[in-house]
């Protein structure tokens, strides 16, 4: 063992140590300590008399230190943590210079996580200077990974990165909140800067329409609070974290959408016409929330009854001349419409609205309202594949907004929505595999065994497959969609 308790006859040689590292440090510019302030006398006399303090010796000298328990500043809450369970942590890791690069401190760090353990911790958090080159390596090369940076109020010019890891394989995951992707400019001439407006969102260029909240669209991936793709955590954490999806394509895609102008009358393929047609992809079903709507607003939702292809189709290639066939019907705020593959469909000018879908981006276009751009060029049509797929028989009505206090709006074969009115607290669903959660309106706070998350207006939440029972707090509006 390289690691024993401290004693009392430690002390003197632990503050020695210390302060010939702190001055080390300093010497190459690291200065996230500072003896006599952080760390400081007072300190290592405290984790002694707590049997925390764990030292190395050779002889009668003390050449490393550090203090194991599971206490935290006060920074920490503001960290998006992935681990939970019972964290435990250790500060002030501290080996003397003509000892270090040798090894020891990575024979320290096994000990440590065996001595957590031991005490019942299930994760590991830590920080330290984000230019502390030499430790983030080592918390690198041992697992941990970057979960966020933190500020001390007593260093409030110094950035640190916060480390967490996985001690134990029970260890739950927490929620993770989620930073959007975004489609705008030519992509989505339709959309405009409610995004921005509305939600506080951080989009480059107006217009923008789409903000992919929870994403595994390739090059337009969600991040955590750390820029890690939602593939690479899926990736490196697998079952605990997206079930049975660990191993599957990931099943589907959150947006947020504001159409200042109306989008395209289009339609989606289903599953076996997308894999035969485009390459193996996923077909789309989707479901639109309305979130706001000006008096009277209308969606496109379906096509009228007794239209065929052909008439369909010749009124397509004309171009206006489409417009009297398709059925509009009128939304408000917290409707749902359900949208299956084949639905011919298109959100009105003026409507934002929270949309769950596959995880596909293939959309038929069958007419664009002959829109053109600054060039006088008209987007791509698809008609003959919107033709190929589209269902003449669908015919549904939007569902009104529920006025229970957690209701599930939709049960169908590839998400489940459930709608939830947060007026003090509300427990959340289960969640299946894995969950969405938005906030809708109101700030909202997520709380767990040991911890809790807040969720703005408009942000979105990760729900792992191991998440801890989850409850919401505040005033204000959620959705959570699930894998079917």
């Amino acid at each position: 063992m390289l690691l024993t308790r401290g004693l009392t006859s430690d002390f003197d040689s632990v503050c020695a140590l210390y302060a010939r590292v702190t001055s080390a440090m300093h010497e190459k510019g690291i200065a996230q300590w500072n003896w006599g302030t952080y760390p400081n006398a007072d300190q290592i006399h405290k984790s002694i008399d707590a049997g925390t303090l764990y030292v190395v010796r050779e002889g009668n000298t003390v050449v490393a230190a550090v203090t194991l328990d599971s206490t935290f500043e006060s920074a920490y809450d503001a960290v998006n943590w992935l681990f939970g369970g019972k964290p435990g942590t250790f500060h002030r890791l501290c080996i003397a210079p003509e000892k270090q690069r040798q090894g020891l401190g990575r024979g320290m760090m096994g000990e440590m996580l065996a001595i957590l353990r031991s005490q019942g911790c299930t994760a590991l958090r830590c920080d330290t200077l984000v230019n502390n080159s030499a430790a983030l390596a080592l918390y690198q090369k041992i697992g941990m990974r970057i979960a966020g940076h933190i500020r001390y109020a007593f260093l409030p010019d110094l950035r640190f990165a916060a480390l967490e890891m996985r001690l134990t394989n029970d260890c739950p995951l927490l929620p993770l909140k989620m930073h959007p992707a975004f489609r705008g400019g030519k992509l989505t001439p339709w959309g405009g800067e409610k995004l921005r407006t509305v939600y506080g969102k951080d989009i480059r260029e107006v217009p923008t329409g789409e903000s992919l909240e929870v994403s595994c669209i390739p090059g337009l991936e969600s991040t955590d609070d750390a820029g890690i793709k939602l593939p690479d955590l899926i990736a490196a954490y697998g079952e605990a974290f997206a079930g049975e999806y660990a191993k599957k394509p990931f099943p589907l895609l959150l947006k947020l959408i504001d159409a200042a102008e109306p989008l395209s009358v289009q339609v989606h393929p289903n599953d076996d016409y997308a894999a035969r047609v485009e390459n193996g992809k996923l077909g789309k079903t989707e479901a639109w929330l309305i979130l706001d709507a000006p008096e009277g607003s209308q969606l496109v939702y379906g096509i009228k009854p007794g239209t065929t292809l052909d008439t369909l189709r010749a009124a397509c290639e004309q171009g206006a001349a489409v417009e009297p066939l398709l059925r509009r019907v009128t939304v408000h705020p917290g409707d749902v419409c359900f949208i299956p593959a084949g639905c011919v469909h298109a959100i009105g000018a003026g409507i934002m609205l929270y949309e769950i879908q596959q995880s596909s981006d293939i959309t038929y276009r069958f007419y664009d309202w002959d829109r053109v751009d600054k060039n006088g060029n008209r987007r791509e049509l698809h008609l003959q594949k919107a033709l190929d797929v589209t269902d003449l028989t669908f015919s549904l009505d939007p569902i009104p907004a529920p006025d229970k206090l957690v209701a599930r709006v939709l049960d169908e074969k590839y998400f489940t929505l459930d709608l939830v009115n947060v007026q003090g607290e509300a427990v959340l669903p289960a969640v299946t595999a894995f969950g969405l959660l938005t906030a809708l309106d109101g700030d909202l706070t997520v709380r767990f065994a040991g911890g809790q998350l807040t969720l703005r207006k408009g942000e979105s939440a990760y729900i792992p497959h191991t998440a801890p029972v989850l409850t919401l707090h505040g005033k204000g509006r959620a959705a959570l969609s699930m894998p079917r």
